[in-house]
């Protein structure tokens, strides 16, 4: 008789996962659709005035990922810093702006650390046999699959300032939007219908021009941190989309495009 309980264990299994996987996908339905108070709004648009130019259109979009991610996503907070709603709700709102109108979702990431300010961290580097101990000051760092470290006073200025091309947390979830092919290199999950040729001549243009402009001294569109690699470059050059998106479109037409494609945004022409 055993063998009859088998088919029927294995089926009560399927139909466990079978509701779990439907009751997750129902809530992420109802969170996506769930506007967010007056008064998270409120405290939004004041700690991060960019999304007051948000079109109307793309609002209840944003509101309902940062529901999704409010969800998702655990802050810590380091040394002492007590976790506020407005720090939630700023962090989120800037890391749901990426990806206010894509498909794409931060999917591994279960936790935001938050230290108070800039944090130091202990990294070794190598120069042949010697190992060289390095003690570096940091405002933010994204693991691959998490968690995102912030610095709360950088994030709070870069959600504040939103035309001075300096946003801790933009920087870093592009990080993490790049990291969502398996690696981070600068060459993130492109729209269906992006071309690949269009976003890697667009990119290394923009690059190389940066990075010459960095080497003489001159100043420059995108961070000078962006000359450091592709991966940063990419990070930085979003940054530059969301705060200086006119200059971008006037100084780098082909970059801008790209990244307006990418995000199916096109913030140059907000109001």
């Amino acid at each position: 008789m055993s063998w009859l309980f088998f088919p029927l264990g294995a089926l009560a299994i399927v139909a466990v996962l079978s509701y779990r996987n439907w009751a997750r996908k129902r809530r992420r339905e109802q969170l996506l659709a769930t506007p967010l108070t007056s008064e998270q709004r409120e405290v939004i648009a004041s700690l991060v005035p960019i999304v007051r130019r948000l079109p109307e259109t793309l609002r209840p979009k944003l509101e309902g990922k940062i529901n999704l991610f409010l969800d998702q996503v655990t802050f810590r907070g380091n040394q002492g810093l007590e976790i506020t709603e407005e720090i939630r709700l700023s962090i989120a709102a800037q890391a749901c702006l990426l990806i206010t109108n894509s498909p794409a979702w931060y999917n591994t990431i279960r936790n935001v650390l938050v230290h108070p300010s800039a944090f130091h961290i202990h990294r070794n580097s190598h120069d042949g046999l010697v190992v060289h101990e390095g003690r570096h000051s940091m405002l933010g760092e994204s693991w691959a699959r998490g968690p995102v470290i912030l610095s709360w006073e950088h994030a709070l200025h870069g959600g504040l300032g939103e035309d001075d091309g300096h946003n801790v947390v933009i920087h870093e979830f592009a990080h993490q939007l790049d990291s969502l092919t398996g690696d981070t290199n600068g060459i993130p999950i492109l729209r269906k219908g992006q071309a690949y040729e269009g976003w890697e001549k667009a990119m290394l243009d923009a690059f190389h021009k940066h990075v010459e402009r960095v080497e003489r001294g001159h100043n420059t569109l995108i961070d000078p941190y962006g000359a450091n690699n592709h991966q940063e470059f990419f990070a930085e050059a979003i940054v530059a989309f969301f705060e200086k998106p006119r200059l971008m479109h006037r100084e780098e037409p082909a970059l801008y495009a790209q990244l307006s494609e990418l995000l199916a945004l096109d913030p140059a022409h907000w109001d």
